[in-house]
C-alpha cells in the first residue's frame, strides 16, 4: 500500500506508527449482499471486501464438507499411501507416525491415532525433541523405530525434505509414507508414498490445506479402502466426522487461509468442539477457563498455544498424547503439564526477546531488508514465537537463530523465521539449503526453519538479506492497519456483534472485521492484570462501550489512552461479545489508536 492511497480518517501515523487503510470493497456488490439478505450494510461491506460474490455467499455462511471436500484420488500418490496403510491395518503391521511437535503436527498424529484406535489396530506416536533432534525425521530415530519392530512410518507435518533420513530408512528396508504440506523441491526423497498438496506436480488447487487437512484427507482414503477390501463386514466403520475438532484446532494454529476447504473443516471443526468429546480438549478448555463456545480465537490463542508448549520448553510428544488420549485423569494430568509449561514458555520468550531486542538495538542504523539475530543460550522452543515479535515490531521478515556449542567445539544455529506479505521466506531458505549454506532447513512462505554450522552465519545472512531484498523493497515501508469502516461508540451493539460472527471462522483468508470507532471520549482508564490498559469509551450521544488493550501498558497507545482521559480518540480494533454475572454487552479489542482532534 503506499502513500497515494488517503489515510483512512487521515490516519497516516497512528500512537502504533500505522497507516490505517480502509479495506477495498465493491459498493454495488456490498449493498446488493446487505439488501438479499436483510443484513446491515456494514456487514454487506465486510462480505463485499472479502471477495464474496452474491453466488458464493450461501455457501461462504454456511461451508459444509458435503460441497467442498475433494475425492482424495486427485492427489498423487494417495491411493498408494491409503492402500499401504490399509493393508497395515489388516495385516496387523506394527505402525509408527513420526510427527512434528507444533499443534499441526500434534493433531495430525491424534488424528491418525484416534482412526487406528476406532478400526483396533494400534500405532505408536513418535515426536522428536526439539532441542536433541530438531525437526523433521532423522536417521537414528527411525532406525531405532525400525529396530523396535516398526514395519511402516508415516510421517505428518514433516518429511517432505528429509532426504537424508528417508534414504536411511529405505537402505534399512523400513518402509514410510510421507504425509506434508511443507514447499517441496523437484527431487523428493525415497517413500512408499508422499502426499503433499505443495508438489511441483500438484495442480496447486489445494496448496493452503496444513498437515491436519492432509491427514484427514488420508483418513478418508484410507477408510474408503478397508471398506472396499471389506473389512467392516461384521464391524462398524468409525464416524471421521467426529475427529473434525482436531483438523480444526490444527487448521486455525498453522495460520493457513481460513477459505474454501479450510473454511469448511474448521466451521465443521468448531461445532464438534463445542460438544467436548475430545476428553484432552475438554481438560485443556477447562484449565485455560474457555467456558464459552469456542471460536477460531479460541483455538488459536488460547487452546494453541497450551498445546505447542510441550514442544517448545516440555516434552515434545505432550501435546499429541493429550489430543489422542479417553481418559479423563490422563488427561487432565496432561492438561495441567501443559498449563505449567506455557507459563514456563512465556516467561523464557520475554528473556529472549528482551535480548534480541537489545542486540539489534545496538546496531539499529545497520538494519537491513531482513532482520537477523542470533545469540547463545536462546531457547529452541521459543525463537519462533520471537521471530513473529520482531517482524511485527520492524515490518521486515526476521530470523531468530539459538547459538549451542556441541561436544566437538563447534557452533550450531537451530533458526526459526517468520515473514512479511510478499515476501516467500521459505524459498529463499530452500535455496540457502542448495547452495550448501546450511545443514537443514525448509519452510512456506511465510515460515521457515532451519539449522546452520555458526561458520556460516555471515554468509547465510548475505545470502538470505540478497534473496529476499527486492521482494521486502515492493513490500510498504510503513506497517498498516485494514480496516472495514467506521462505527460510532453507539453502533457497536450486540445485534451488530451477532451479525458479524455469522461470518466466522475468522483467520488468515478470512480476517476478522476490524473498526474504526470514531471520536470516542476516553472516560475512564486503569490497568488491570499485569500490562493491560482498560478503557470505557463514551461517543457524543452518551452512548458507552467496554474496550482493552491487551499488553499495552509500555506501549504509546498505553499511556495515550492512559493519560487521555477526557480527549477524543479514533480508536481501531475487533468487537466481541462480553458476558459477565449472566448479561451480555459488547468489548472492543483494542489494536490502535490515534487522537481524533488532530485529524
Amino acid at each position: 500500500m503506499t502513500d497515494t492511497v488517503p489515510a483512512f480518517l487521515n490516519v497516516a501515523h497512528s500512537l502504533s506508527g500505522k497507516r490505517w487503510q480502509a479495506r477495498p470493497y465493491d459498493e454495488r456488490l456490498a449493498w446488493g449482499l446487505a439488501q438479499g439478505r436483510g443484513l446491515p450494510e456494514i456487514v454487506g461491506r465486510v462480505l463485499a471486501a472479502r471477495g464474496v460474490t452474491e453466488e458464493a455467499c450461501d455457501g461462504f455462511l454456511n461451508p459444509t464438507l458435503k460441497a467442498l471436500l475433494p475425492d482424495p484420488s486427485r492427489f498423487k500418490d494417495m491411493d498408494i499411501a491409503a492402500e499401504r496403510i490399509a493393508r497395515a491395518v489388516m495385516d496387523g503391521e506394527p505402525v509408527a507416525v513420526f510427527g512434528d511437535y507444533d499443534v499441526d503436527g500434534a493433531t495430525s498424529s491424534a488424528l491418525l491415532r484416534r482412526f487406528f484406535r476406532a478400526v483396533g489396530a494400534d500405532l505408536r506416536i513418535y515426536v522428536p525433541d526439539r532441542m536433541k533432534e530438531g525437526y523433521g525425521p532423522n536417521g537414528p530415530a527411525l532406525l531405532r523405530l525400525k529396530a523396535e519392530g516398526v514395519r511402516l512410518v508415516v510421517t505428518v507435518d514433516c518429511g517432505i525434505s528429509a532426504f537424508a533420513a528417508l534414504e536411511a530408512a529405505a537402505e534399512a528396508g523400513l518402509e514410510v509414507v510421507v504425509l506434508d504440506h511443507h514447499a517441496a523441491e523437484p527431487r523428493l526423497p525415497p517413500a512408499v508414498a508422499l502426499v503433499n498438496p505443495n508438489r511441483l506436480d500438484e495442480d496447486g488447487a489445494y496448496r493452503t490445506l496444513c498437515a491436519a487437512g492432509v491427514t484427514f484427507l488420508a483418513v478418508v482414503a484410507v477408510n474408503r479402502a478397508l471398506r472396499s477390501a471389506g473389512f467392516y463386514a461384521g464391524r462398524n466403520e468409525p464416524n471421521l466426522m467426529e475427529w473434525l475438532d482436531l483438523v480444526a484446532l490444527g487448521t486455525v494454529c498453522d495460520v493457513v487461509p481460513l477459505t474454501g476447504l479450510n473454511r469448511a473443516l474448521v466451521a465443521q471443526g468448531l461445532k464438534v468442539m463445542a460438544r467436548r468429546a475430545n476428553p484432552g480438549l475438554s481438560a485443556l478448555s477447562d484449565v485455560a477457563g474457555v467456558k464459552e463456545k469456542p471460536d477460531a480465537y479460541h483455538a488459536g490463542f488460547v487452546l494453541g498455544p497450551r498445546v505447542n508448549a510441550g514442544g517448545r520448553v516440555g516434552a515434545s510428544d505432550l501435546g499429541a498424547r493429550l489430543l489422542s488420549t479417553d481418559d479423563p485423569m490422563e488427561a487432565m494430568e496432561l492438561a495441567q503439564k501443559l498449563e505449567a509449561h506455557n507459563a514456563e514458555r512465556r516467561a523464557v520468550e520475554q528473556g529472549v526477546l528482551a535480548d534480541a531486542m537489545a542486540r539489534l538495538e545496538e546496531h539499529a542504523e545497520e538494519l537491513a531488508e531482513l532482520v537477523f539475530v542470533a545469540g547463545e543460550g536462546w531457547h529452541p522452543g521459543v525463537i519462533g514465537i520471537v521471530a513473529s515479535r520482531l517482524k511485527e515490531r520492524y515490518s521486515r521478515p526476521a530470523c531468530v537463530i539459538a547459538l549451542e556449542e556441541g561436544a566437538d567445539g563447534t557452533v550450531i544455529g537451530k533458526a526459526s523465521g517468520r515473514s512479511v506479505r510478499g515476501v516467500d521466506l521459505g524459498a529463499a531458505v530452500i535455496a540457502a539449503r542448495q547452495e550448501g549454506l546450511l545443514m537443514a532447513g525448509g519452510g512456506h512462505r511465510m515460515a521457515a526453519g532451519f539449522t546452520v554450522a555458526g561458520s556460516k552465519l555471515a554468509d547465510l545472512q548475505a545470502f538470505l538479506t540478497g534473496r529476499v531484498a527486492e521482494q521486502v523493497a515492493a513490500a510498504p515501508l510503513v506497517p498498516t492497519l485494514e480496516l472495514d469502516g467506521a462505527l460510532s461508540v453507539g453502533a457497536a451493539n450486540t445485534s451488530l456483534v451477532d451479525r458479524l460472527n455469522q461470518l466466522g471462522p475468522f483467520g488468515t483468508g478470512n480476517a476478522e472485521p476490524r473498526f474504526a470507532v470514531t471520536d470516542a471520549r476516553v472516560v475512564r482508564a486503569d490497568v488491570v492484570g499485569a500490562n493491560h490498559v482498560r478503557c470505557i469509551l463514551q461517543g457524543g450521544d452518551g452512548a458507552r462501550l467496554k474496550a482493552i488493550a491487551f499488553r499495552a501498558l509500555e506501549s504509546e497507545m498505553g499511556k495515550a489512552l492512559l493519560m487521555g482521559r477526557g480527549s477524543p480518540f479514533h480508536i481501531a480494533g475487533v468487537l466481541r461479545i462480553d458476558r459477565w454475572n449472566g448479561a451480555e454487552g459488547v468489548q472492543l479489542l483494542i489494536d490502535d489508536a490515534a487522537p481524533s482532534q488532530t485529524m
